[in-house]
């Protein structure tokens, strides 16, 4: 029988807290974008000059999504620890492109992400090991 550690337990609480965070910001940035094309400063001669209508459907259904995983983890589905790396990823890559529209979010949203990449990536030697007591 295998005892959870409390390190462990807490790595994926806090996982999935920031990224139902980090999903309800998104999806409220999208929302924004979708409904006051002004909002968001444009930049001229970016590679990845889309609408800020095309980003706000981006960031809605890329926040929608890293929320519904984020809440998942924390209901306990074993499958949402992956999908919730992945979904990190993407939403780290995503940030990264949109710095020219809003810099110092992007940057908060790529430093959220490691977190939560590391978070549900990491276990700690009380979690591998089967028969350590929790401390």
């Amino acid at each position: 029988m295998r005892s959870d550690s409390g390190w462990a337990v807490g790595f994926t609480a806090f996982a999935a807290i920031m990224m139902a965070l980090i999903g309800f910001f998104q999806a409220s940035m999208g929302i924004v974008a979708i409904f006051n094309q002004d909002f968001y400063v444009t930049t001229p001669n970016y590679v990845f000059a889309f609408d800020v209508g095309t980003w706000g459907w981006i960031h809605l259904i890329l926040g929608v999504l890293v929320l519904a995983a984020g809440l998942s983890l924390l209901a306990g589905a074993t499958w949402a620890r992956a999908v919730g790396v992945v979904l990190a990823a993407f939403s780290a890559i995503e940030a990264f492109v949109f710095i020219p529209y809003q810099p110092f979010w992007s940057i908060i949203v790529i430093a959220v992400c490691v977190m939560v990449i590391w978070a549900l990536t990491t276990q700690t030697a009380d979690a591998l090991d089967e028969g350590s007591p929790v401390e």
